[in-house]
């Protein structure tokens, strides 16, 4: 009762304060709604970015890797802070220079309104087919565990995926499609407060319980007994294996965190770009922490059920049995609490990110050209909720999976490179056509789908085959499979952005632009630059390299 009553009263107060913070924003306007005024700061903006990013998909699906991997599977986390200071240093410049809401928008002064339009799609189809049902299907199976839903309620796991996956999904739409941008920042930034107390809490009672009373000693039993859970490097056939790092590793990176519209628009919405830059920047820093709450669990949780004094039926009902284990009552509900503010901050920050490309990139542009911006954020409001309700349908269906954070990542790479390659050629071409930004978004995710839904499958099979004929089978050969049967689909990412290049710029040379792109200054933020963004980034940059010399 007392866990209930603790997580019940901790979103209501995120909720009133959150209320409280946004009621004077005008939300009848493009830039109020979808920006919040364009008025956040750095600590709302670094707040913001880490919440939507350190959700359950995260949270619960990096666990459930680093409990069947091992430390590894950090490079999700680590190597995001270089791609923050990348986007802070070249991107963000320029986004705030061109005034934009929506990334699209740039797409539409560099090239054309299709290749604009065809990119918001993508990311639509993306949000609403992959992204909001995963972070809806693991939010549910995180509060399901901790709270014991099935028995509590005296229903199936199953119909308790339900119930938890509606709950959380019509809370998120409250707060995204009624609240605005602001809203969703807010509330991010508190909640972000909680999740890194309670996440930090959640490794240092699981050492405790392993030391006896004792973090050093906990840390020295886990290194002593697994140490190959403490290999950053892994083997060719791990989840991720070192040489991605260089590969389809970083593009991705960079593609989440410098042109992902669910991200990037914390940033876009900052008062100035000073505020822009150290928001990102402080991300960063905190992004490198991140394994202590997204990996370190899990291996914690590997430990104990080798121990026997943990039992988990599957790596991604790690994270909530080990919770459920080691945290004392009275802090249940406010780490739910917590974890539930993660939840909803991915969710309707996906969900807000859609609204604003629908009402901005679709209505206004196609459906009602000469609406009033009241009336593209009410229709904009409208797709949301339907968006939810889809996105609610979705979710429970994926309780099939394997591994959460293996599906999102590599079904991502059907839109994130091809956006990501149309907007580095738009940044580093003055001369390269929108045909060749057409040719390359078709082509980028027709040829990721072959090569990942059709080629990895038939590839997979037949190594099988040939496994059991040699005599192989179970684990190994599964192994050989992983290591020999086809490229790692961080690798295909590469390929193909290079491939993608390569197009683009043949194009270019062939069938250049008659008039160069020159990106005009909108004068809506103040450009001047934080001085210290460099030195700083290069300090980030540097301790990410430690960390992993650290664990090599």
């Amino acid at each position: 009762m007392l866990g209930i009553l603790s997580f019940i009263g901790f979103t209501l107060l995120v909720a009133f304060i959150s209320w409280r913070a946004t009621k004077n924003t005008n939300e009848k306007t493009s830039d109020g709604y979808f920006l919040g005024g364009r008025s956040l700061t750095a600590g709302v903006i670094a707040g913001s970015l880490i919440l939507t990013n350190l959700s359950t998909e995260q949270i619960v699906g990096l666990n459930g890797s680093a409990f069947t991997e091992g430390i590894l599977v950090m490079a999700w986390e680590t190597l995001a802070a270089i791609a923050m200071v990348v986007t802070a240093v070249f991107l963000l410049p320029r986004y705030l220079k061109s005034g934009l809401i929506t990334i699209p928008q740039f797409l539409s002064e560099r090239f054309d309104v299709t290749t604009k339009t065809l990119t918001s799609i993508l990311f639509l189809s993306g949000y609403a087919i992959v992204l909001l049902p995963t972070i809806l299907y693991s939010g549910s199976l995180a509060i399901s565990g901790m709270f014991n839903v099935p028995e509590v309620l005296g229903v199936s796991k199953d119909v308790a995926l339900w119930i938890c996956v509606w709950s959380i999904g019509i809370i998120g739409s409250i707060y995204a499609v009624f609240g605005g941008l602001k809203a969703v920042a807010v509330s991010d930034a508190i909640n972000a407060i909680g999740l890194l107390i309670g996440g930090i809490l959640i490794p240092v009672f699981g050492l405790l319980v392993i030391g006896q009373n004792s973090i050093v000693e906990g840390i020295s039993i886990l290194q002593e007994k697994i140490p190959s859970h403490f290999d950053s490097i892994g083997s060719s056939s791990a989840s991720v294996p070192f040489a991605t790092i260089f590969t389809g590793m970083m593009l991705v990176q960079v593609f989440y965190w410098g042109t992902n519209q669910q991200i990037i628009q914390r940033a876009l919405g900052a008062k100035n770009l000073e505020e822009g830059q150290k928001g990102l920047l402080l991300g960063a820093f905190i992004k490198i922490l991140g394994p202590i709450i997204v990996v370190l669990p899990g291996i914690i949780a590997y430990y104990m059920s080798t121990q026997g004094s943990l039992v988990v039926s599957a790596p991604d009902e790690a994270y909530g049995q080990l919770v459920r284990k080691i945290l004392p009552d009275e802090l249940i509900g406010f780490f739910a609490a917590v974890l539930f503010g993660a939840i909803l901050s991915s969710f309707n920050s996906v969900l807000n990110s859609s609204v604003t490309l629908f009402g901005i990139d679709i209505y206004k542009e196609h459906i009602n050209p000469n609406a009033e911006e009241k009336v593209i954020v009410k229709y904009g409001k409208t797709f949301g909720v339907l968006l939810a309700i889809a996105a609610m349908c979705i979710a429970p269906f994926l309780s099939s999976l394997e591994s959460i954070f293996s599906y999102l990542q590599q079904v991502n790479g059907v839109y994130s490179i091809p956006i990501l390659t149309i907007i580095f050629i738009g940044f580093v071409t003055k001369k390269v056509p929108a045909i060749a930004a057409k040719i390359g978004l078709l082509t980028g995710s027709i040829l990721y789908i072959i090569s990942e839904f059709v080629l990895r499958p038939n590839f997979v099979n037949s190594a099988l085959v040939k496994a059991k004929l040699s005599g192989v089978t179970g684990e190994d050969a599964l192994s050989i499979v992983k290591a020999d049967a086809y490229p790692h689909f961080l690798h295909v990412m590469a390929i193909l952005f290079a491939l993608n290049t390569i197009i683009m710029l043949l194009i270019g040379k062939f069938k250049p632009k008659t008039i160069p792109y020159k990106q005009e200054e909108s004068g809506l933020v103040d450009d001047t630059p934080w001085k210290y963004t460099k030195p700083v980034g290069l300090i980030i940059c540097i301790i990410v390299i430690l960390t992993y010399i650290y664990f090599s």
